[in-house]
């Protein structure tokens, strides 16, 4: 893929995550009904009409690509080029009013990450990252140096579904090891 085809995809995926985040700015901290999916995690109108967007704005482009959608499924599942979005990362923050949820939108080749988007529409934070840079509202996002893990920080997210995913001892062994740790909650 041209350097021009990545950033065309870029500026794309920039759109997509402004229309999806001009919704679900129009239905933050207003009175939602709050349905629940089969595996009862919630889902709301704002998740439901944010994925409707994206997925409509995605087929008008790229008739055919793929999507993953968080709250509709799979849409042209052998694609070469596939989008998976998630409309609210973070749900249960965004009903309760909270600022740390967002817009996940990835794009894959045949499988392999193109591109990443993280966008918090409530925060007008844009982050877009490809395999070699990552940008935040445009500037180039780096890591600070450090040399020992007794000078790092470490942030999660939710940390109560930590023992679901990682082994909790070894991950308790390490929280004693950094300088800092730090729960976030989602996004």
């Amino acid at each position: 893929m041209s350097i021009s085809e990545l950033n065309d995809l870029k500026i794309f995926s920039k759109y997509l995550a402004d229309k999806s985040g001009d919704i679900i700015k129009n239905y933050f901290r207003t009175d939602l009904n709050v349905e629940s999916k089969p595996d009862l995690s919630p889902v709301t109108i704002a998740d439901k009409k944010s994925e409707e967007k994206m997925r409509e704005i995605i087929m008008k482009e790229f008739p055919d690509h793929g999507i993953i959608g968080e709250e509709f499924g799979s849409y042209n599942n052998n694609a070469e080029y596939k989008w998976v979005i998630d409309p609210i990362d973070g749900t249960k923050s965004f009903i309760c009013g909270a600022i740390s949820f967002g817009t996940l939108i990835a794009l894959t080749k045949k499988g392999e990450p193109i591109l990443g988007v993280i966008n918090q529409p409530v925060l007008n934070e844009f982050l877009i990252g490809d395999n070699n840079t990552a940008e935040l509202n445009g500037r180039k996002v780096k890591t600070r140096f450090c040399n020992a893990i007794e000078n790092s920080v470490l942030v999660t997210a939710d940390h109560l579904n930590i023992g679901k995913y990682q082994d909790i001892k070894k991950f308790e062994e390490l929280i004693k090891k950094v300088k800092l740790y730090r729960g976030w909650g989602d996004c």
